[in-house]
């Protein structure tokens, strides 16, 4: 289709090219490799913290999925890697429907892989800015796929960090949240400086770089935006202390992330 005719800029590094080569991907090129190169020399356990944060996810829409909800947003896509989200959703409630939302052309291109649902279920995608949530929440993609009037669960994973000015972070999370109807949940993971100062230091330069600017929070400061709703269990911890399903001896420095899940509580 003519919509995913994009400019890939392969000479340029990207973030989710480099995180798919974290993941051991194969949608990356030269220059993506370089950086991640890069980010690897500056932060060598950043594989590990890659993998794990993709755990949580598996996790946490594996939990809300058995507990009932049906609906998924999930902004800040990136590429698509097996399992996705709509995957992990659907073998659990196959009538699960999702959303996709990124702003990436370089997604977008990838955007069938996202497409596949399963026949009682429905996913779409949504080339959109999380920076402008009102635009993104009225895509007519995510109003024919999602009912907004019930509950939604929304996932925020390794964005945030994306978004360095404070302001803009914290505003974009609160337009969402109210947007959403009681019910509904939010998943964030975030890098945090908490646990290796110097390595995290390192790692921001290294994507600074590469033409990323980022910003990792510490636990405070990732804990604001879920301000208003309730915590599930465990709280706010390292990634890979988030419901572990199997015995898991990655560190904290390892994980380089804070993570949970909260609830939207009635009015």
């Amino acid at each position: 289709m003519d919509e995913y005719a994009v400019d890939l800029e392969l000479d340029r590094a990207h973030s989710a090219r480099m995180y798919d080569w974290f993941l051991g991907g194969t949608t990356n090129f030269p220059a993506d490799r370089e950086a991640a190169a890069a980010a690897l020399t500056a932060f060598p356990v950043i594989l590990t913290t890659a993998r794990v944060n993709r755990a949580f996810m598996h996790r946490s829409v594996r939990l809300l999925a058995g507990a009932g909800l049906n609906q998924f947003l999930d902004i800040g896509t990136g590429i698509p890697t097996s399992p996705n989200l709509h995957e992990v959703a659907q073998s659990v409630r196959p009538a699960a429907r999702v959303v996709y939302a990124d702003h990436d052309p370089i997604v977008l291109a990838h955007a069938r892989a996202l497409l596949h649902s399963s026949p009682q279920g429905r996913t779409a995608y949504v080339q959109a800015e999380a920076r402008d949530p009102a635009a993104l929440l009225a895509a007519p993609d995510l109003r024919a796929t999602l009912d907004l009037s019930r509950p939604v669960a929304l996932s925020l994973n390794a964005l945030l960090h994306f978004v360095p000015d404070d302001e803009e972070a914290y505003g974009l999370v609160a337009a969402l949240k109210s947007a959403l109807a009681p019910g509904s949940t939010l998943a964030i993971s975030h890098v945090t400086p908490e646990f290796d100062p110097a390595g995290i230091a390192r790692l921001t330069q290294a994507y600074e770089s590469s033409g990323t600017p980022g910003k990792a929070r510490t636990r405070e400061e990732i804990a604001r935006f879920f301000t208003g709703w309730d915590l599930l269990d465990p709280g706010l911890v390292p990634s890979h202390a988030w419901r572990p399903e199997a015995a898991d001896r990655t560190t904290a420095a390892e994980s380089a992330c804070y993570a949970a899940v909260a609830r939207k509580p009635a009015p």
